[in-house]
């Protein structure tokens, strides 16, 4: 049986500030993308997140970004290559840590938001993610949206890459997250999700906002926690993806 992984971004919760259900997303995803306190999260609710993912043998990434907690790593930046690298190894050590005192340990990194998508065009600040990463440990598998040149460059550089697709986002003709400022770009019906990424699966094909079908190449599908009905979306997917023979694993180990 063929397989696939099923991750979304947790942990981002700030004090009193709640975002997601992590608990109910866990019971559902194979890896959590967990912030690390620059874009989102507190030290006691990741600590929390990543004890309920180590219960249920889920993978942990360290979800990375710009310092940016007031606009949720979502607004583009532009740091020197010595900031951007020191924040990202300070990250990743950040959750490492916590992870260890969680009886679990961080296996991937996944960039957050605007970071994400940055380093997906940007030679120079995907190079300095490559750096911080290489630089803490080489062995963690870096998460990169499909068909992106980082893919080609992180792998370049010694990484081992796997490719994303994004279950409740739009896509463009050409095979690019459609702007979160344009309508349309968050998808919320849990039945269109879950099918276009079956599709995705068996077909390596994503319908674009236009209608057109676009190709994409994907070992990871995403569901954002933080979005509406984000856990039954995540739900019916995984429903529709083991209805097609498909099973729901992790990309990386878990212990």
């Amino acid at each position: 049986m063929a397989g696939i992984d099923l991750n979304s971004d947790l942990g981002e919760s700030f004090g009193a500030w709640k975002m997601g259900d992590d608990a109910a997303m866990l019971d559902v995803v194979s890896s959590a993308n967990v912030a690390c306190g620059f874009h989102a999260g507190d030290p006691a609710g990741i600590l929390k997140t990543l004890r309920a993912a180590a219960e249920r043998g889920v993978a942990i990434g360290a979800h990375v970004g710009y310092r940016d907690l007031a606009g949720f790593g979502r607004r583009n930046m532009d740091p020197s290559s010595e900031e951007l690298v020191g924040d990202v190894i300070y990250q990743i050590g950040a959750l490492q840590g916590l992870a260890k005192a969680a009886g679990t340990r961080v296996t991937y990194v996944k960039p957050h938001g605007a970071l994400y998508n940055t380093i997906s065009i940007d030679a120079r600040q995907a190079a300095d993610v490559i750096a911080a990463i290489r630089a803490i440990d080489p062995s963690l598998v870096l998460l990169a949206l499909a068909g992106s040149p980082l893919i080609e460059q992180a792998r370049a550089a010694g990484l081992t890459v796997v490719a994303e697709a994004f279950a409740d986002r739009a896509y463009t003709p050409e095979g690019n997250l459609v702007s979160r400022r344009e309508k349309g770009s968050v998808l919320h019906d849990s039945e269109l999700v879950a099918a276009r990424m079956v599709r995705m699966v068996k077909e390596g094909v994503v319908e674009a906002i236009d209608g057109t079908p676009t190709k994409i190449d994907a070992q990871s599908i995403c569901v954002h926690g933080d979005s509406p009905g984000a856990v039954a979306i995540a739900k019916r997917l995984r429903e529709l993806l083991e209805q097609a023979g498909l099973s729901v694993q992790p990309f990386a180990p878990t212990t």
